[in-house]
C-alpha cells in the first residue's frame, strides 16, 4: 500500500535553509506536521514556521538542537513526539563540514575529524534509536532518510573529513535499513551541488583559492 503522508508528524534537521528549508515546505505541502530543527538561525526557523503555517494550516515547531552533541540529538526526537503526540518521519537533513583544500593532509585539524564523524555519523544512530520504540509502535511504522552526498561515493568534496564521514554514513544508513527494516524504512539521497547558500559559499572558497594560487605563479 501507498504510504500517504498526510497528517504524518516529520522531524527535518539542519530544515530552516536550503534544502532542508524546501523539504519541509514540499512534507508541509502534503499535509505533515513539521518539526523544524536548527542550530544557530533562530529567526529563519521562526520565519518559516509562520510561513508554513499561514500557507498549509499545519502544525509547527521549532526545536534547537546542535547535532554535535548527544543530549541534543536525542531531545530533538523526543521534544517532536512531544509536541505532535507522535512521530512518523525523520529527515536528518543536518549536516558539517569545514572547507579545506582536500589534496592537503596538513589541511583539515583534528576537530574537523571528529566533528564531521559525530555530526555526519553518530548523529544519525542516536535520532534512529531515539525514534525506533516510536516506529515500532506505529501501525506503519517510521521512515528515516539521510540526506547524504555523492562525496560518499568518490574522493571529493568540501574536505577530507567530510567525504569520509560521508561513506561510513551510507555504510551506517545500509546497516540501519539490514538490521530495523522492513518496519522503519532506511533510506539516503545523494544530491550533487545544489544552489544554496552553502554551495555559493563553497565555490567562492574555491575561486579565492584558484585566485591565490594564480597570484603566486605570477610572483
Amino acid at each position: 500500500m501507498p504510504y500517504k503522508l498526510k497528517g504524518r508528524n516529520v522531524l527535518v534537521t539542519g530544515g530552516t535553509r536550503g534544502l532542508g528549508e524546501a523539504i519541509c515546505l514540499k512534507f508541509a505541502a502534503e499535509g505533515c506536521n513539521i518539526a523544524i530543527n536548527y542550530v544557530s538561525s533562530e529567526q529563519k526557523a521562526g520565519e518559516l514556521k509562520e510561513r508554513i503555517e499561514k500557507k498549509f494550516g499545519v502544525r509547527v515547531v521549532t526545536l534547537k538542537a546542535d547535532m554535535a552533541v548527544e543530549k541534543d540529538c536525542i531531545s530533538v526526537v523526543e521534544e517532536t513526539i512531544k509536541g505532535f503526540g507522535g512521530l512518523d518521519v525523520i529527515i536528518s537533513n543536518a549536516g558539517y563540514t569545514r572547507f579545506s583544500t582536500f589534496s592537503d593532509l596538513n589541511a583539515p585539524i583534528a576537530d574537523d575529524w571528529q566533528k564531521c564523524y559525530a555530526v555526519n555519523v553518530v548523529a544519525q544512530s542516536l535520532l534512529m534509536r531515539t525514534a525506533l520504540p516510536t516506529f515500532e509502535a506505529n501501525a506503519e511504522g517510521g521512515v528515516f532518510i539521510i540526506t547524504s552526498s555523492i562525496a560518499g561515493v568518490i574522493a571529493g568534496g568540501s574536505c577530507m573529513p567530510y567525504s569520509v564521514t560521508k561513506a561510513a554514513q551510507l555504510h551506517l544508513m545500509k546497516c540501519l535499513a539490514a538490521t530495523q527494516g522492513p518496519k522503519v524504512r532506511v533510506n539516503a539521497i545523494l544530491p550533487g551541488l545544489l544552489l544554496t547558500e552553502w554551495v555559493c559559499v563553497f565555490f567562492a572558497f574555491y575561486s579565492a583559492r584558484r585566485n591565490n594560487s594564480s597570484s603566486d605563479d605570477d610572483d
